[in-house]
């Protein structure tokens, strides 16, 4: 009997993604809010953060998954190690600082950049249009005018505006980007 139940067991933790562990990057230039984003999600709170150097990992339980979520530092230095990283993604969570329109145009390369990555070609893309609550924020339309993220075609990907700070649009990204690894990778 014990064995049966075992085996429906992981015949359910299969179909729903029970256990399953999934790994996403959080990317992005930095001061876009990607660290504020990690600590909001995982503590439902505001964490004061310093610019990373490096990397964050944490695991966050969501919807019947466990995610591995890695931050990764977006200084110009720090970019090209980036795809180091690559390797075993389901997921690429971009935040945008949306009111950084001086260096929308690095976001946008830098974006591409890594999605022509091999390793990155079967990954879902969430973009964050961040920081809502500033004052001279881009919409999310412009955000993803500015990105050409209609130009991806053989990806899913989705744009969110976003306030890391006031936790607002991060539930709905991350409900669409589980919504979309269940059905394309589980």
């Amino acid at each position: 009997m014990g064995q049966i139940v075992s085996s429906f067991t992981g015949i359910f933790s299969k179909l729903w993604g029970i256990d399953r562990e999934i790994r996403i990057l959080i990317l992005g230039l930095d001061g876009a809010g990607k660290t504020t984003i990690l600590y909001r999600l995982q503590m439902g709170e505001v964490v004061k953060t310093k610019p990373t150097i490096g990397f964050n990992v944490e695991t966050l339980k969501y919807k019947n998954l466990t995610l591995n979520i890695w931050d990764l530092g977006g200084q110009t230095s720090i970019r090209p190690y980036w795809r180091c990283y690559y390797a075993n993604t389901a997921a690429v969570i971009f935040v945008v600082d949306s009111t950084d329109k001086d260096r929308i145009e690095t976001a946008a390369k830098e974006l591409h950049l890594m999605l022509r990555e091999e390793e990155l070609l079967d990954s879902a893309l969430l973009v964050f249009a961040n920081k809502q609550d500033q004052p001279g924020a881009m919409t999310a339309a412009e955000v993803s005018q500015a990105l050409s993220l209609t130009d991806l075609k053989d990806r899913s990907w989705s744009i969110v505006a976003s306030s890391a700070i006031k936790g607002e649009g991060l539930s709905e990204g991350l409900d669409w980007l589980m919504d979309v690894i269940k059905e394309e990778q589980l």
